[in-house]
């Protein structure tokens, strides 16, 4: 059994790590506060190849192992969760079609995505439909050779920027059970009747987009089904929502970890009654707490990142996303502790991390849905403790 990151491993986090270190520690409270959005960062990013983390090599992605994509969110969160967000849907949309597109589809789309020239996100959450995903009422008429897609999409990360957008419609809305009806298909942003509508204001998660797009009577050739066969969607989707787990849990040690690190260097240097509040037992018992916590957390994540190696694996990264979730959130919390008054200042990082942490409960699935997901994995004996 080995703990350690491989030296392939340990070198990538160091160059992420000096990245995130000089790119976007430095500018991300003010820009996270002016609303202003990071071009100079995701340039960065598309040098750095990160666009392509989940493209396979030969269409000029870097083609990550599990536990280095792990490694690109937990850092880049720890800088800046809103940026992991930018790379967040646009790998998870590469990996669907990577594993599912058809080669044409591959072909076309893939080498683009790698750059960055072209980028993306995934469009499946609706105004009554969220981590029920087959409750969704987007529709997708044949006719001829194009399909006719009427409906909405709501918090859709990129969407100012995806094309194309894979999208999530019931090609059969009468079938029984509803995923049987369910495919995907790629809308390019310039096709006549799809419309980015509005921004949706947040707490937190700033620095990318998270909007609402309308599709009415959008005319989308057949050739843009993934796969090119209908009734697929939600196997292919859930497939890559494994990965989309690994980077939430990835992104909240991240959170975690730059609360650990603000809140150890304030009570070094904070003092009260003549001595650093570190000195003091209580503030002690906080930070043993939340190091260990953080430690779990990671330890969590990479294990969820190694089981999806070899396909699927529910248990584990239900599991891993439901726990790294509530640590950043609760690290968060006892950072803003241990900076007492100035914790709940925006002059101070830790507020940040607090806002952005409550969406990792909720994103790629709510964690008490994933507590169900992880119990019947565990009943059929597919996730196994101890």
């Amino acid at each position: 059994m080995d703990f350690k990151l491989d030296e392939d491993q340990r070198e990538f986090k160091a160059l992420l790590r000096q990245f995130v270190d000089k790119e976007i520690v430095p500018v991300a409270r003010e820009w996270e506060q002016s609303g202003r959005y990071p071009t100079e960062i995701v340039d960065g990013m598309k040098e750095m190849g990160l666009f392509g983390i989940t493209v396979p090599e030969e269409y000029g992605g870097l083609d990550l192992d599990p536990v280095s994509f792990a490694l690109v969110f937990e850092e880049i969160a720890r800088g800046w969760m809103g940026i992991a967000g930018i790379l967040g849907s646009h790998s998870l949309a590469c990996r669907l079609i990577a594993m599912h597109g058809t080669e044409e589809q591959k072909d076309k789309y893939l080498p683009g995505l790698a750059t960055g020239e072209r980028r993306t996100g995934i469009g499946l959450t609706e105004p009554d439909a969220g981590t029920d995903l087959q409750g969704i009422r987007t529709t997708a008429r044949l006719e001829g050779d194009h399909y006719v897609v009427n409906g909405s999409k709501m918090w859709i990360t990129n969407a100012r920027y995806a094309d194309p957008l894979p999208v999530l419609v019931k090609t059969d809305p009468s079938a029984s059970p509803a995923h049987r009806g369910m495919s995907v298909l790629l809308i390019e942003a310039d096709t006549p009747g799809y419309e980015v509508t509005k921004d949706i204001p947040k707490l937190g998660y700033k620095g990318t987009e998270s909007c609402e797009i309308t599709l009415s009577d959008v005319r989308v050739p057949v050739t843009q089904l993934v796969g090119g066969v209908e009734g697929r969607g939600m196997q292919q989707v859930l497939s890559a929502l494994e990965w989309g787990r690994v980077n939430i849990a990835a992104r909240s040690v991240g959170i975690a970890q730059r609360a650990h690190d603000e809140a150890l260097a304030y009570a070094k240097q904070r003092k009260a009654f003549g001595q650093p509040i570190s000195e003091f037992q209580a503030i002690q018992l906080k930070l043993g707490e939340l190091g260990t916590q953080v430690q779990a957390a990671r330890l969590m994540a990479y294990w969820a990142a190694d089981a999806v190696r070899d396909g699927r694996a529910d248990g584990a990264t239900g599991m891993a996303k439901i726990f790294c979730s509530e640590v950043a959130l609760q690290a968060a919390i006892d950072a803003m502790k241990v900076h007492g008054g100035y914790g709940y200042s925006t002059e101070f990082e830790v507020e940040r991390l607090y806002r952005d942490s409550i969406l990792m409960s909720i994103g790629e699935g709510t964690n008490d849905v994933l507590r169900t997901v992880v119990a019947k994995s565990l009943l059929k004996g597919e996730t196994r403790v101890g």
